[in-house]
């Protein structure tokens, strides 16, 4: 039996955890360059980062099968929660009127229905990339000294963490073989052809609660719903550029992954086709 591994990653995030005290330079803040609209975004992002709390409690629920991830899940939640803590600070120490309350933060608590658990991990692999990229362009959209570092600092968390579930997922295919292929390469698609579509693809705008629907989606109970894309399009002008890095970080581990080329989702649509038609007992259209 193969070592689980949570442990190693528990002593590889160690190694990269940055300190809030001492790893932000609080003392080179630069308030001509804050804007009240830059100020607004990042309380948005506190707020949507909040969300990994109703994010790891259906993590932990839908996979009481596998202690070794839901272990993992103790990391992710500490990182996630920091990451909005680091951006409640800066707004606490600068712009205190913005800072969210308790009650904004409450709000994007709400039960997550239940789903397969190796899509909602690939899910959220695919979150982590385009968060990665997100914050990447935030911070090169700010112009005050302390956010941008800050965003370059939890832009680096997100990717490690795509890394992290990366290795879950090759677990999974070393327990499961063609059906957690077909499960990533089926979320792997929706994820990759957002922009296509339209819509960001992100775990926290899409709908998880048919009860509560339509508010069910994390950006729905923001205290402005319709922020994400006018931060996308207008303010950090996450363009096809940096859409089409998202696209090529997604169709890049897919390949290595399953040992095959994936150069646009056309690709990654024609090995999701195969699978399904072996799945199915069925050969493959061409």
């Amino acid at each position: 039996m193969k070592p689980m591994i949570y442990p190693e990653l528990f002593r590889d995030l160690e190694k990269a955890r940055w300190n809030m005290a001492d790893d932000i330079p609080w003392d080179q803040f630069d308030g001509a360059n804050l804007s009240d609209e830059q100020a607004l975004t990042i309380k948005m992002n506190a707020i949507t980062e909040w969300s990994a709390l109703p994010a790891t409690e259906m993590f932990l629920r839908d996979n009481q099968h596998d202690s070794d991830f839901s272990a993992f899940m103790s990391v992710w939640f500490y990182e996630e929660q920091k990451h909005s803590l680091v951006l409640i600070e800066y707004l606490r120490r600068f712009r205190p009127d913005l800072a969210p309350t308790e009650d904004e933060l409450h709000a994007v608590r709400f039960p997550f229905d239940p789903a397969p658990p190796l899509e909602t991990l690939m899910l959220h692999f695919c979150g982590e990339i385009r968060l990665t990229q997100w914050y990447r362009r935030a911070s090169e959209w700010h112009t005050e000294p302390v956010i941008k570092k800050i965003y370059e600092t939890i832009s680096r968390d997100e990717a490690r963490h795509a890394g992290a579930y990366l290795r879950y997922m090759r677990r999974a295919v070393e327990k499961e073989g063609l059906h957690a292929l077909a499960a990533f390469s089926k979320i792997g698609l929706l994820m990759a052809s957002s922009g296509r579509s339209g819509k960001p693809l992100h775990p926290t705008n899409l709908h998880v609660n048919k009860d509560l629907f339509p508010s069910d989606t994390v950006q729905s109970r923001l205290p402005d719903p319709e922020w994400l894309e006018r931060w996308l399009d207008m303010q950090i002008r996450f363009d096809k550029i940096w859409e089409g890095k998202v696209v090529k970080g997604i169709l890049a581990q897919l390949s290595k992954l399953t040992e095959r080329t994936f150069e646009t989702t056309a690709d990654l649509n024609r090995f999701r086709k195969e699978l399904a038609a072996t799945l199915a007992g069925a050969q493959p259209q061409s």
